[in-house]
């Protein structure tokens, strides 16, 4: 039996102040994982986000079918170009372009400003557990880094989505003018008939038609607004044809057989220096997964000479003779088509 005068107070007091702090800490780091695991969750159905074949193929049809109006329809995927001041700012000017041409219609201010706030509230929330400072550098670090990635990566691959799927459009609209349709209709038919994102963007030019702008003009905004060389070939193409006449159909085959000619060319670019890549990521990587895996297996390893006062401009001269050398084989690699 436990006689209940026999027990310190104060140790008592002491125990429950510690399981209060443990409580504390256990709460922050269940919401540090429910946290991290929704933005995770978030941006994997971002980034994997489909349709389904019961859908309609394009966002414009799909606004169409709910009885979206054209003024409507150009309003939300062809907004008016403003300038939203960040075109200035040195690393994120191409963010708002960037942005456009990833097909999301969200503000260059909101999105800034999700950064702003998703990097305070991850710094906040990391100085309970860790150093105030390490927590601060790593949101910094994150949120300017991982958001415009996730950005560029969308953007990539709608253009490269848009430019498979060119060849296909340009035979279509060359099978339609040859039928004797006029090229209206024949852009309408793609518009209507292929998905996303050349059915959208066509879409677009097709409305700018009907609401009163000239047929080259808005070709021409599609050309800069997409930002592709082969769209600005048809551009050309469609401007000529529309201001002199010609044998449009017979152009819109020359370009689809280039275009995949080209296409063709850069996959076999891409097999032969496959090998090359892969060995640049490798000899990019391996040095630093060395330093992590002996820290953590090997304390001693390094902490054994971190006293000493060249450790330190020793550690941050390797860490850029690493820089310079992942950028020198990303160089050495990388081929522009």
């Amino acid at each position: 039996m436990i006689d209940l005068r026999d027990l310190d107070l104060d140790a008592l007091g002491l125990g429950a102040l510690n399981l209060g702090a443990l409580d504390a800490r256990f709460v922050i780091f269940v919401g540090l994982f429910l946290g991290t695991l929704l933005a995770f969750e978030g941006l994997r159905q971002l980034l994997s986000r489909g349709e389904r074949q019961d859908e309609a193929k394009s966002r414009r049809m799909r606004m169409i079918k709910a009885g979206a109006t054209t003024e409507q329809i150009l309003q939300v995927l062809k907004p008016p170009a403003r300038k939203s001041g960040f075109e200035a700012v040195p690393l994120f000017g191409s963010v708002p372009h960037a942005l456009r041409q990833a097909g999301l219609t969200l503000r260059p201010e909101a999105f800034f400003g999700a950064i702003v706030a998703g990097a305070v509230i991850f710094a906040i929330a990391g100085s309970q557990v860790i150093n105030p400072a390490i927590a601060i550098s790593l949101a910094v670090g994150l949120f300017l880094i991982v958001p415009p990635l996730i950005v560029r990566h969308l953007r990539n691959r709608r253009l490269n989505a848009f430019v498979h799927q060119l060849p296909d459009a340009l035979e279509r609209m060359a099978r339609g003018l040859r039928v004797g349709h006029p090229l209206n209709t024949t852009l309408a038919s793609v518009a209507n008939e292929m998905s996303d994102p050349i059915g959208s963007e066509f879409g677009i030019v097709v409305d700018q038609v009907a609401y009163g702008d000239d047929l080259s003009d808005a070709m021409r905004e599609l050309a800069e607004r997409i930002d592709v060389e082969d769209m600005h070939y048809l551009a050309v193409s469609v401007g000529i044809q529309h201001g002199t006449g010609g044998d449009l159909a017979a152009i819109l085959d020359t370009l689809s057989r280039v275009i995949r000619d080209r296409a063709t060319m850069r996959q076999k670019i891409k097999a032969i220096s496959a090998e090359s890549r892969l060995s640049a990521i490798f000899l990019s990587c391996i040095p630093v997964f060395i330093f992590f895996f002996m820290s953590v297996t090997t304390p001693s390893y390094y902490n054994g000479v971190s006293d000493d006062p060249l450790y330190v401009p020793m550690l941050v001269t390797i860490g850029v003779f690493i820089a310079v050398n992942a950028v020198l084989l990303r160089k050495l690699v990388r081929f522009r088509f």
